[in-house]
């Protein structure tokens, strides 16, 4: 028995077809621009909200730009440095205001600081072993953090007034501690409630930051410690305070830069008319640029404490990466 075949006929010299597998179209040329291109957006806001800006104001320290050339900036004739020169001359009111204002900037900031950091490492490590109504604990500490900085702090205005002031109210009228009802916004008092605002406002940053860093910490290590019979304040001084290194680096570097160059809460909490003890250089150079229109001057002054911030952080990183170099 035969089994027929029957194939289909081959032409001689003929192969047979590959399928081509179609990729995706590449085009060399947008898979190169790609990245520039989503980088172009940040980078022309960078240059039009920070660069230009402060190319402006270094050009503005070198000329007399005063009110009689507001409306014509290049009229404005060439000062050199003699903007800086009366800016560092403390011999005159200008100089002499500005030193004064620079220590109690140095006063504010280092306080400030401390405070914040303070009360941000209590809070996070307060809050780190799980206890009923812990969420609902941290949600209010971060309230300040979340509040618009304007609403804050103008409530902090309307709360240390004199006569109607809530601070008044319980401090005099309700635990009796003075018979005189103190003034908060003028006078010396002026550079505590600025303190007390301030840190109101940064060390739910500082605790924000420092609980991130303690979720880092096995629990083991601190349980092999208490095993050991190493009570709560040695297990923070070399457990907790080694492994935060590397945060608390960042973060006092970040409230240091915050609280020097402050402007908002100043600025609504007194208003144009700043009492001495609370004359942050900030304020003291937009009094200079805006309430006399000298705004060289102004301008210099503002050159001068961004090569002041400049050194301060760059000897602070080179410092603290010589630190850690050397663990």
């Amino acid at each position: 028995m035969s089994v027929a075949t029957h194939d289909a006929p081959v032409t001689a010299g003929a192969t047979p077809r590959a399928k081509k597998k179609r990729g995706p179209d590449r085009r060399p040329g947008l898979s190169r621009s790609l990245p520039y291109l989503l980088l172009a957006p940040a980078v022309l806001l960078e240059l039009l909200i920070h660069i230009i800006p402060m190319l402006v104001g270094i050009w503005m320290s070198f000329v007399k730009l005063t009110k009689f050339f507001i409306a014509n900036w290049s009229a404005a004739p060439w000062a050199g440095f003699d903007n800086y020169k009366v800016a560092v001359d403390f011999d005159n009111a200008v100089g002499e205001g500005l030193l004064k204002s620079f220590g109690v900037t140095i006063v504010f900031s280092a306080v400030t600081l401390a405070l914040s950091w303070a009360l941000g490492m209590a809070a996070a490590v307060a809050l780190q072993p799980a206890f009923k109504g812990r969420s609902i604990v941290r949600t209010l500490f971060l309230v300040p953090y979340a509040l618009p900085a304007y609403a804050g702090i103008l409530t902090w205005n309307f709360m240390l007034q004199r006569d109607t002031g809530a601070v008044n109210h319980v401090l005099v009228d309700n635990l009796g501690l003075t018979s005189d009802r103190p003034f908060w916004l003028i006078g010396g008092n002026a550079l505590i409630s600025l303190i007390t605002v301030a840190v109101w406002k940064l060390w739910t940053f500082a605790f924000l930051t420092l609980m991130a860093g303690l979720q880092s910490i096995p629990n083991d290590v601190y349980e092999a410690a208490s095993v050991d019979g190493a009570g709560l304040l040695r297990q923070w001084r070399h457990i907790t305070l080694p492994s935060l290194r590397p945060v608390n680096l960042v973060l006092v570097l970040v409230l240091f830069l915050w609280t020097f160059s402050d402007f908002n809460t100043p600025y609504v909490l007194f208003g144009t008319a700043q009492p001495p003890a609370g004359d942050l250089i900030t304020f003291h150079i937009y009094n200079a640029s805006f309430l006399t229109w000298n705004f060289g001057s102004g301008a210099a002054m503002s050159v001068l404490l961004l090569i002041f911030l400049m050194i301060v952080t760059g000897a602070y990183l080179l410092v603290t990466g010589r630190r850690s170099r050397r663990a």
